[in-house]
């Protein structure tokens, strides 16, 4: 006998902007998949969003955004890594194909 059960997979979308605010332009992303494809994908654009607010506008939850950190005295202009980071989280439930064995009298 088959059965169907649900569990709960998680997205991740990782997007890296040029300002601080959640409205600046979308420069880079990641996005990691734990619902293996059974899931909402991410709109095929690139990146899929053009900013944060427009990944919240689409279900997703903001989970931690980058620590404002000002530079050191003239280390300005100095290109090290993308620093304003924000990470996004959606849950999805899934349907998953379960067997049970069959009881015999």
């Amino acid at each position: 006998m088959s059965t169907r059960t649900t569990m709960q997979r998680q997205q991740v979308l990782y997007l890296w902007a040029n300002g601080s605010g959640l409205d600046s332009g979308t420069v880079a992303w990641a996005f990691h998949d734990g619902a293996g494809g059974t899931g909402p994908a991410v709109p095929d654009a690139s990146p899929p969003y053009a900013s944060g607010v427009d990944a919240l506008r689409d279900g997703w939850m903001l989970l931690q955004s980058s620590q404002l950190i000002p530079p050191a005295p003239e280390q300005e202009h100095l290109n090290s890594y993308l620093e304003h980071e924000f990470v996004f989280e959606r849950r999805i439930t899934i349907d998953t194909p379960t067997q049970q064995d069959e009881v015999q009298p």
